[in-house]
């Protein structure tokens, strides 16, 4: 245990990895909203073809590794365009991320009614106007519990992002375990860290899920 005080001065060095893991999460979650969300209402709203793309698309990125996808990205791609190490992770993240958000997006679409859209367009909305002002709103509040879930499965999967020799959490504490040689102490922390983390983003969402959810016929009742 006299490596105990090294190890816990390498402690801000790992907090400044988590920083990093936690910067790669936030961008490759929101990469993936982003391509995700257009995606699922081309599954649930467009036609044939785009649909079948759309689907084709998700059923592809589904099925490879995150870790592949990596690779292709900062390796396989490295003739054409030199990516640096952060920006392949996040992309890579990103579009992994963005197959599975893509299909609990579509799921919370799909659990709105088909009557608000018909109420919508009775209205004299158009199917766009429906969709952002009526289906959205509902959609996303829907969406929260389950990308609760994928949030943690990205936040999780950004240590793959050592293997393009990024100093993440991860890669921080291999290097503290090597230096220090007490790789059950240090990799031990680096899991709590990796649980606080994981924890705290949870807990915030479903805080947001409580705080955003839609009051049921029965309790505006009460009020």
């Amino acid at each position: 245990m006299d490596k105990l005080p090294d190890i816990l001065g390498s402690l801000p060095y790992l907090l400044e990895g988590a920083l990093l893991t936690l910067a790669i999460t936030v961008l490759a979650l929101i990469s993936g909203f982003v391509i995700g969300l257009p995606l699922a209402l081309l599954r649930v709203y467009g036609r044939k073809p785009a649909a079948t793309l759309a689907a084709a698309y998700s059923t592809v990125l589904r099925g490879l590794p995150s870790l592949v996808v990596l690779f292709i990205l900062f390796y396989g791609m490295a003739a054409v365009v030199k990516l640096p190490a952060f920006l392949a992770g996040c992309v890579a993240l990103g579009f992994c991320s963005s197959a599975y958000q893509m299909e609990l997006l579509r799921g919370a679409i799909q659990s709105v009614g088909p009557g608000q859209m018909m109420a919508a367009r009775a209205l004299g909305m158009s199917q766009l106007q429906a969709i952002i002002h009526i289906i959205l709103p509902q959609a996303l509040r829907l969406a929260i519990p389950s990308w609760s879930n994928e949030a943690a499965v990205v936040l999780k999967d950004s240590s793959l992002v050592y293997a393009v020799g990024l100093a993440e959490l991860l890669r921080r504490s291999q290097q503290v375990a090597a230096r220090t040689y007490q790789s059950f102490i240090v990799y031990s922390l680096c899991a709590l860290i990796y649980f606080a983390m994981t924890f705290l983003a949870n807990r915030g969402l479903d805080h947001a899920e409580r705080a955003l959810r839609l009051p049921t016929p029965l309790e505006e009742t009460a009020h």
